[in-house]
């Protein structure tokens, strides 16, 4: 093939739309399909997308966008802040001996380009801003990712956390800023933002 497929943009969709089997419908839509693969809100992989989508609430960046699956960065507000959104939790969805150690990974990486299908050279950090998102109840009975009051935030322009570290622990983090609450979110990513 001589000419270069390119890439495809994403549509936003309803949950409404019918799954067909050489156009008639199966008896499933896509809404059905969300809910058998993202119900275990607590599980590590959809908290981290979840986590994203708390932040995106917060920076009224949820309506009619697309989340950015292999983006060099998770967000970018209407003013240009470039976020890394990290999530963490005390309470996992499977057995645990004791609550988790909350450490944040936060090593630089490479940047892949959708339109050229290319990564980067050269590894770094592609943000302004970090946002580390601690699901922080710590009652099995009671928790609840939905309840955004039983998470906190910190939040730290790139670089306040220096070239060389590749994770960052809870402790760490306390030293180096406060966590803010969901409705302060939006103001300290600005304020920060233009700092950073």
């Amino acid at each position: 093939m001589n000419e270069q497929l390119k890439s495809i943009q994403a549509t936003l969709k309803t949950g409404e739309e019918i799954l067909t089997y050489y156009e008639k419908p199966i008896g499933c839509n896509l809404l059905d399909f969300w809910r058998w693969s993202v119900s275990d809100i607590l599980s590590n992989a959809t908290r981290g997308i979840f986590a994203e989508f708390i932040v995106a609430s917060a920076l009224d960046l949820v309506k009619n966008n697309i989340r950015n699956e292999w983006g060099a960065f998770d967000l970018e507000t209407q003013n240009g802040i470039k976020i890394e959104v990290k999530s963490s939790a005390f309470i996992q969805s499977w057995a645990q001996k004791d609550y988790s150690n909350i450490i944040f990974s936060i090593k630089p990486s490479k940047a892949w380009d959708k339109e050229s299908n290319e990564m980067a050279k050269e590894s770094k950090r592609h943000v302004d801003v970090y946002v580390f998102c601690l699901l922080k109840h710590k009652n099995q009975e009671s928790i609840n990712p939905l309840s955004i009051d039983q998470w906190e935030f910190y939040v730290l322009p790139t670089s306040a956390l220096g070239e060389e570290r590749k994770t960052i622990g809870l402790k760490s983090l306390q030293n180096l800023t406060s966590s803010v609450s969901y409705d302060k979110l939006k103001s300290k990513i600005d304020s920060i933002g233009k700092i950073g």
